[in-house]
């Protein structure tokens, strides 16, 4: 028997020995679920020297973990130190041990948390507060400036700022401003308390804004502008219906911003700005030009809109005041470079899009073909042979995850995956990607495939399963095979019982509704929701939509891309007014899933051409122009659910 065939047997081997005590090990976890420690226990005996044996011992230490003695949670972190169990375990025994005040243990044990947790954080900075709180209070009040709710953990950390004098009425105003803007009212309420009695926010008219702010503004006789309070509760007002009516704010706010100071006008006018340009508001940059200092993601959107409005200067202006850390990202990078060839300055550009060019992304994509060159997988420069494949096929880990797989318990299955790979070498993920392959574990071969740095194997990377299938419905609506796959890629990685949490499923992650009316316009008779995971049902539902969003947005794959993740309509709104090129549109969609969305599947849309041998088409090509918006199209989307 040849060592791959061995490899293989290994495998087969694993998961028939597993199937014996699925149902036993099932029960457990339930048992865990429940609560149930002696249940648990009864099952834990029949599971001795199980493959997933650490999974029950890990239910039993958690169910006691504030009881565990310090010897029982210390032998599994070391027995179970290549799971990531033993992290899982370690950051809530950590945080038993903070609220305990067992410092000494936690300081021990602390090191060796891997990941980051604001819970333990929190904790840790407790226990050097108590040596040190001169060194330590520096440190922890930049989390004073986080606007979202934070664990109890960190409360006493704030109390020992304001107890130093490290809070300032300014200090407690800017997180209160900061908890309004992510619409956390019950956090404004509850950092306001901090105020001196009598100067916090009135707590019923911020609850009034935040369902009704242009009713609240359009009273300006009950304004109190000579207190903080009312100032704020203004600029909340003015916050809450830029999000919405970004005209109507500015409008409102021309009337009111002479009487607050200058850098109040400026805050509101970077946040009109800021909503304005993600609505495509031709009076963005107008409203950006009142502003002041600008955040990362406010910037962003004033680059945005200067690309919407073809100004290059303002372009490179917003770029070039981002933080390094933004502007280093591959999309500003390209458009930064772009700017810089429209402004004359080319060898600037060519300096800025050499190496964007060397990334298999969509921006690496277009830098290449500004640069003259054509895209192109890299040759794959090493295939894993039987006997990397048998060692491989050996790993604890590995094969942990495969149980896990195979009791169809997945996010258990992706983390020990994730653990076992994250110090592979390039040739040890391609390996894993190939062995994820042959389970049909697409996603996790393809996910596994993509981390390589210098070797590389885009037919990993790029996988086309159920391509049968696929091609007679392809071929049936004259679609164009790279790009559905590019899609698919991106919708499920084609795992077909994919589920969504906002209930979309199958490999083209179709919606019950939507799922529903095109099997109706197909003539279903036997249609029923639980199919939608069929493989051949879901292609033939799928395909059958993207064909109609396709020609209901004139047979523009980029806008057709659009409308599957957002609908339709959305899809239209974005049109511009006047004519602009295709990656502009894609750059400037204003919903952060659906603008990294279109970018991949018209990406890999690429890549699959190439793996088909298709002719190969530049991504600008692809991308096209997007023409202006037509009134009377929008209306003719037809009964599209």
């Amino acid at each position: 028997m040849s060592r791959l065939w061995a490899a293989l047997a290994i495998m087969v081997a694993v998961g028939a020995q597993g199937a014996a005590l699925d149902d036993e090990f099932l029960a457990a976890r339930e048992a865990f679920r429940a609560g149930n420690a002696a249940r648990l226990d009864k099952h834990a005996a029949r599971l001795k020297g199980h493959l997933l044996e650490p999974y029950v011992a890990y239910w039993q230490l958690n169910l006691m973990l504030e009881q565990a003695a310090p010897e029982d949670v210390r032998a599994f972190l070391v027995a179970n130190r290549d799971s990531p169990l033993s992290e899982r375990l370690r950051g809530q025994w950590l945080k038993v041990l903070g609220k305990r005040g067992d410092w000494e243990m936690f300081n021990a044990e602390l090191p060796l948390l891997a990941g980051d947790d604001i819970e333990v954080t929190c904790y840790a900075l407790q226990a050097r507060l108590r040596i040190n709180a001169s060194e330590t209070l520096p440190e922890i009040r930049p989390l004073w400036f986080i606007g979202r709710d934070l664990p109890e953990s960190c409360s006493p950390l704030f109390e020992a700022l304001a107890a130093a004098g490290m809070l300032s009425v300014d200090d407690l105003w800017t997180r209160t401003r900061l908890a309004l803007e992510t619409g956390k009212v019950s956090l404004a309420r509850a950092v306001a308390q901090w105020l001196p009695a009598g100067e916090e926010p009135r707590a019923r008219v911020l609850e009034a804004i935040a369902s009704n702010p242009r009713g609240y503004l359009e009273k300006p006789q009950a304004f109190n502008l000579k207190s903080r309070a009312g100032r704020e509760t203004v600029l909340f007002a003015v916050h809450r219906l830029a999000r919405t009516a970004p005209q109507q704010a500015a409008l409102h706010w021309s009337k009111l911003a002479e009487r607050f100071s200058p850098a109040d006008r400026a805050y509101a006018w970077g946040m009109i700005g800021y909503f304005g340009a993600m609505r495509h508001e031709r009076d963005a940059l107008a409203w950006y030009a009142h502003a002041g200092d600008l955040s990362d993601q406010q910037l962003a959107w004033k680059a945005r809109a200067a690309l919407r409005e073809r100004n290059w200067p303002e372009v490179l202006g917003a770029i070039e005041a981002m933080t390094g850390r933004e502007s280093s990202q591959p999309a500003w990078r390209y458009w930064g470079a772009r700017a810089l060839r429209a402004l004359g300055r080319r060898e600037e550009a060519i300096e800025l899009l050499r190496p964007l060019a060397t990334e298999f992304n969509f921006y690496g994509q277009l830098a290449l073909e500004e640069l003259g060159g054509k895209i192109a997988a890299p040759a794959a420069r090493y295939k894993p042979g039987a006997e990397h494949m048998y060692a491989m096929s050996r790993h604890r880990g590995l094969r942990r995850a495969l149980a896990l797989y195979r009791l169809n318990l997945r996010a258990e299955a992706n983390r020990e995956w994730l653990w076992a790979i994250r110090d592979f070498d390039d040739r040890q993920l391609l390996v894993a990607s190939e062995i994820a392959r042959r389970h049909e574990l697409y996603d996790r071969a393809i996910n596994t495939a993509d981390r390589t740095v210098a070797l590389h194997d885009f037919n990993l990377r790029y996988l086309a399963p159920y391509r049968e299938v696929l091609n007679v419905h392809i071929a049936q609506l004259e679609l164009d095979e790279a790009w559905v796959y590019g899609l698919i890629r991106q919708e499920s990685r084609f795992i077909a019982s994919a589920r969504s949490r906002a209930g979309a499923s199958g490999l083209m992650q179709l919606m019950p509704g939507t799922a529903r009316w095109v099997a109706k316009k197909l003539g279903l008779k036997d249609w029923r929701w639980s199919h939608v995971t069929e493989v051949d049902t879901n292609i033939s539902l799928g395909t059958y939509y993207l064909r109609h969003v396709l020609d209901a947005l004139d047979g523009h794959p980029l806008l057709a891309s659009a409308a599957y993740n957002a609908g339709p309509g959305r899809a239209r709104a974005w049109l511009p007014e006047a004519a602009l090129e295709g990656a502009v549109y894609a750059e400037t969609i204003p919903l952060n899933e659906t603008r990294d969305y279109v970018k991949r599947v018209m990406a890999n849309a690429s890549y699959y051409a190439h793996n088909f041998g298709q002719p190969m088409q530049a991504l600008r090509q692809r991308l096209g122009v997007i023409t202006p918006r037509q009134r009377d199209k929008e209306a003719s989307l037809g009964d599209t659910p």
